[in-house]
């Protein structure tokens, strides 16, 4: 057996085989990304959160707890779990009557791979993220 390199996937894991041994590395990845274009978070014509510091994860921009509107906000019951992430906890959004339930979503404890989004909140169902 000849000895080999081997990078796959944008050099995120590469293994090495040398002599009947195979050893793995992983390159630490940066998971997140910050932003400082303001964002509005916008859910039936209304701002329901705007930042310029944003924290872009997974495709999501999670907003600071403190740039969303309070008014529209109330906690909800429901509870997922992902797992590098941690257990996520969710909001439902209220605007003149109307619910859109579990519509935000924060990780009150997030695990240490994902701690830059602690104490920030994402949106989905409706809910547009614009700059």
């Amino acid at each position: 057996m000849s000895d080999s390199l081997q990078f796959n996937r944008q050099d995120m894991c590469f293994f090495v085989r040398k002599k009947n041994k195979i050893m793995f590395f992983f390159k630490k990845l940066r998971l997140s990304n910050p932003n400082t274009k303001t964002m509005k978070a916008i859910w039936n014509g209304v701002e329901i959160a705007e930042s310029d510091h944003t924290i872009v994860m997974e495709g999501n921009h999670y907003f600071p707890k403190e740039s969303l509107k309070d008014e529209f906000f109330k906690k909800s019951a429901s509870h997922t779990r992902c797992p590098w992430k941690g257990k996520a906890s969710y909001y439902s959004v209220q605007i003149d009557g109307e619910i859109n339930r579990d519509a935000a979503w924060y990780y009150p404890n997030p695990k240490s791979a994902a701690k830059e989004i602690k104490d920030h909140v994402a949106f989905w169902k409706g809910v547009t993220i614009t700059s």
